[in-house]
């Protein structure tokens, strides 16, 4: 139904309001089970989305970072080389 949610905080650039939304309508997703809400839904449903989405962009905004900034690319980088650590081992068995 949805991929899952990533971490958005502490990026540079700076995580965007289209990414923040992007994980708030995942998440209202996975939590209703529901991909597309009926026409009678549709408007809790927007309404919703756009409250946790505001919600997290206050958390992001708030938080006080103790690690490095992330960047995109390096976390591409990573999921890549688990990918390919998962890969090897599905191969082992």
């Amino acid at each position: 139904m949805c991929r899952n949610i990533r971490v958005l905080y502490n990026f540079e650039p700076p995580t965007t309001r289209e990414e923040i939304r992007a994980a708030a309508l995942q998440y209202v997703r996975k939590v209703s089970g529901l991909n597309k809400p009926s026409a009678e839904d549709a408007h809790l449903f927007e309404h919703i989305v756009d409250h946790i989405a505001e919600h997290t962009e206050e958390l992001l905004h708030s938080l006080k970072a103790r690690t490095a900034v992330k960047t995109r690319e390096g976390e591409k980088e990573k999921a890549r080389a688990r990918w390919q650590a998962r890969e090897r081992r599905v191969k082992m068995s």
